[in-house]
């Protein structure tokens, strides 16, 4: 029996991977978090059991893991994104290996990557940033030293940042001595789902633009240059040969 741990993506059920895909098909067992992951991923299942853990604690989780395992099932773990950002997944991981009990992580594609796909643009451009930084706003999680947000500003690399909407105005001040008040930003609510909203700005309007709307949360911050790509240089990938 193992226990695993899949992507599901970003909301679009098209865009789960075939492998995610296949097991959520095949396995007895589904346990999903349903307050980011719709239904419509688990389209096909044949499962003898499902399970939205949305309000369940993680020893109730565990324990629904643990009884699966001792029945010989496959369980597959869904959640949003790709599992291995912001997923919690550790946790989790932490108590099945204490159990004995195996598991798999199977990936999915990132926020990110679905914010860049409805924004139309390129994350990393050549002489502008070659560096994506994904990070949080620290609530209630502590922040690790060297990872507050305006260190990591201080890199001017592209940035995007979860769990941040509803403080918005706090981020922006954070920023904005590093990008300056003209750098462009976008906020993206329910990347690839059927509501998809984007709003885009500059550091210097941005919280204004949020504020006026009913987004306070499942929508991802970019701050970077890129977002304007116009006049940029070309890679040299197509360049003809010298």
């Amino acid at each position: 029996m193992t226990v695993f741990f899949i992507g599901a993506g970003p909301g679009d059920p098209e865009l789960i991977t075939v492998k995610g895909q296949r097991l959520i098909r095949r396995c007895p067992v589904i346990l999903y978090a349903g307050s980011l992951v719709p239904i419509a991923v688990l389209a096909g299942n044949q499962a003898e059991r499902i399970v939205n853990t949305a309000d369940l604690d993680l020893d109730t989780i565990v324990r629904l893991l643990a009884d699966a395992h001792a029945q010989g099932q496959d369980v597959a773990r869904v959640h949003s994104g790709d599992p291995s950002l912001f997923g919690a997944i550790g946790e989790q991981i932490r108590r099945l290996r204490a159990r004995g009990i195996p598991y798999e992580i199977v990936p999915g594609v990132t926020a990110a990557s679905a914010c860049a796909a409805a924004l139309g643009c390129e994350l990393t451009l050549p002489g502008v940033s070659q560096t994506l930084i994904l990070t949080r706003y620290a609530t209630r999680t502590v922040m690790p030293q060297g990872e507050a947000l305006a260190e990591l500003a201080s890199h001017r690399a592209t940035m995007a940042i979860h769990l941040g909407v509803r403080h918005l105005a706090r981020i922006v001040e954070e920023l904005r001595p590093h990008y300056g008040d003209d750098c462009p930003v976008a906020v993206v609510y329910r990347a690839s789902w059927p509501d998809q909203e984007r709003i885009t700005g500059t550091l210097a309007d941005i919280a204004v633009k949020i504020a006026r709307t009913d987004i306070e949360r499942t929508a991802l911050v970019i701050v970077g240059r890129v977002l304007a790509a116009e006049g940029f240089a070309d890679s040299f990938l197509y360049a003809p040969a010298p």
